[in-house]
């Protein structure tokens, strides 16, 4: 259990290292880590994948609840879009779950392992999204929630790659746009907790320390140590060029995603 523990605190060290650095959400290093801890651990590889998604959703509920705080002060988080995008949010959040309870273990692990292939090809060809100014309506806000609620909790990432991008042409405030993705994170991520907790209550396979899909050992030393080495990274994201950290993470991504795929 002691070494475990240590596996779970360095694990959280790197991913808050990585985050920090690269400015993007952990849950896209959170979960291929946890993928490779667990299976090094022995666990049932039917719910590893599973486990490690759950995981990183319970870890975004903390750390996103303080970036929306922190946002929310700054009056970047725009009211009038939370509203009109929490129903879908929060349908497909529950959806993406579900989904995810279905499939088998290593179709997860693959589907995850060609979400980090796109994500790294995205950032490496795309460029920062244009402010357009647009006015957001119900309807297109509501399904675009359940698109970015429905694909963060299948992978168990917060959804910002997505948000972002999709807020910004509402804003001439990129502030906003980015304020507002870090509220978004929350709800997606505590309907995906809770869903994932209830999806795989009684699953005989798993191991001890876990409530259905969350691994509460593991969620807590990745707390412990993510939050402050994402501090560190964030300076040492400022120390070195923006576009050469964006190359390594998505190259990163590439060789992790290969991985996956593979198995």
């Amino acid at each position: 259990m002691l070494t475990a523990i240590v596996i779970y605190l360095l694990v959280g060290a790197v991913a808050g290292l990585l985050a920090g650095v690269f400015g993007i959400g952990g849950g896209i290093v959170i979960v291929p880590a946890l993928v490779f801890t667990f299976v090094a651990q022995g666990f049932d590889p039917a719910v590893v994948a599973h486990l490690a998604v759950g995981t990183s959703l319970a870890t975004i509920v903390v750390t996103g609840a303080s970036s929306a705080w922190g946002h929310w002060r700054r009056g970047s988080v725009r009211q009038d879009w939370l509203r009109l995008m929490i129903p879908g949010l929060l349908v497909g959040g529950i959806l993406g779950v579900l989904l995810a309870s279905a499939l088998p273990g290593h179709a997860l692990t693959r589907l995850f392992g060609i979400f980090a292939v796109l994500m790294a090809f995205k950032m490496l060809l795309t460029r920062p999204p244009a402010t357009q100014g647009q006015v957001p309506q119900r309807w297109p806000m509501t399904f675009a929630g359940t698109v970015i609620g429905g694909v963060s909790t299948l992978f168990g990432v917060g959804g910002g790659v997505m948000s972002v991008p999709w807020l910004s042409r509402f804003t001439s405030r990129m502030t906003e746009a980015v304020g507002t993705s870090s509220a978004i994170g929350l709800p997606i991520a505590l309907i995906g907790t809770v869903t994932n907790v209830v999806v795989g209550w009684g699953e005989m396979t798993l191991p001890a320390g876990s409530t259905g899909y969350v691994m509460w050992p593991a969620f807590l030393g990745l707390m412990v140590t993510s939050v402050p080495m994402a501090r560190v990274g964030v300076k040492l994201a400022h120390a070195l060029p923006a576009r050469t950290l964006r190359r390594i993470f998505a190259l990163l991504l590439i060789v992790v995603g290969v991985k996956l795929i593979i198995g």
